[in-house]
Formats: structure tokens, sequence, C-alpha cells
């Protein structure tokens, strides 16, 4: 089903593929969903081609599995992949953070100070997948400033992975306040602590994906 084949349509595929990967990575499509080429087809009102496109750039992104029989759908990840990814997680971000940390001006931290607001009230109307996507976008602000393009899309990467398994961890951990973490990482920031920033930004990436596994 998914073998590559000419793309008529590059803008349409382009266009289902960015709006399929923007719902995986903020936890839209719960874990081992399957999705068919029909029903991407009528969603996005384009043909096959276009949605086969773009589930096979998916896929190889690891957002999406395949199956032997062909069918697809997102990624069940067991405890020793949630676990991986936790440490890849940690390896990428608390280097990017350490890197924006010079760059932190105060324009940036008061606009994570604003992102974290917001996150406050996602989390009061218990929004799920808009508080996954201000999460990210917190982490996306900051890692920014790093001005390392190549570990920021790695790190994207491993965003996509893990979105189904993100809106999980929310359902379980029920928050009902901000993140912790982000209070440190804003006030790391504030006072140039580096091996501060490096800390919180490792505890916050790490600390409710090692409690789904556990």
């Amino acid at each position: 089903m998914l073998n590559p084949r000419p793309d008529p349509s590059p803008a349409a595929h382009d266009r289902v593929y960015r709006g399929l990967r923007a719902r995986i990575m903020h936890g839209e499509i719960a874990p081992g969903q399957a999705l068919t080429l029909r029903g991407i087809g009528g969603e996005f009102d384009v043909s096959m081609t276009p949605a086969r496109e773009a589930l096979r750039r998916l896929v190889a992104e690891g957002a999406l599995t395949l199956s032997s029989s062909g069918r697809v759908s997102t990624p069940e990840l067991s405890n020793d992949r949630i676990e991986e990814l936790a440490a890849l997680r940690s390896l990428l971000e608390v280097e990017l953070a350490s890197r924006a940390l010079p760059r932190a001006h105060i324009a940036l931290i008061d606009r994570l100070t604003s992102i974290n607001a917001q996150v406050a009230e996602d989390i009061a109307r218990q929004d799920a997948v808009a508080y996954i996507r201000r999460n990210l976008e917190f982490h996306r602000t900051l890692y920014l400033r790093a001005q390392a393009p190549a570990m920021l899309a790695m790190a994207e990467t491993v965003w996509l992975q893990l979105g189904p398994t993100m809106r999980a961890l929310y359902g379980r951990l029920r928050q009902k306040e901000p993140p912790h973490f982000h209070r440190l990482i804003i006030a790391a920031l504030k006072a140039g602590d580096e091996p501060g920033l490096r800390l919180a930004v490792r505890s916050d990436v790490t600390q409710g994906l090692r409690m789904l596994a556990g």
C-alpha cells in the first residue's frame, strides 16, 4: 500500500503530511489506532496518492507503524521503547537548553512565562491535546534559541513518536497545575544557572515518561 509512487500533487501531499503529523505529535490520535487511505482521503479531500505519500513519510519517521498485513497505525510503545525515547529526550533537550542559555534574553523569558500561564488554562479545562501542544510550544520556543536546527529536528522526531503515548500519560497523571519543572526552567534562565537549567529540563522531559513506563 505504501510503495513509493510519483506524487502528482506535492502541495496536497504536504498538506496531508503536515496535518497528520501535527495530530499525531499532539496526541489527537490514540495509540494503536488504524489509519486508512480512504479515511485520510476523505478527511483531507485528496486522492489516494497524496494520502499514500503522507503515510509513507510518517512510517519512515516512526510516527506510524506498518504491519506485515499492510495495516498502518499509531505505535503502541513498550516500556523499553518509552525508556529509550525518554533517554533521547534527555540527551537532546538538555543540550539544546544549554546552548540556548547564552541567548535567553528577557523577551524569551517573558514568552515562556506567558506560554506556561496558558498551559495552566489548558490543564484547568482538562484539554489534553491543547496541553500537549502548548507544552511542546514551551520547549520549542526555548530550543529555537539554541540555533541548532539539526538537533531540534531530531528532538521533534522523538516528540512525534511519543505523541499518542503522551496523551495516555496525561490521562494517567491527571495534572491539576502546570509542570513544576517549567517554573524551575524559567528561574534558571533568569539566573543564568546552566547546571540548574540542565537538571530542570532533564527532570521535566523524563519524569512523566518514566512514571508511565514504570
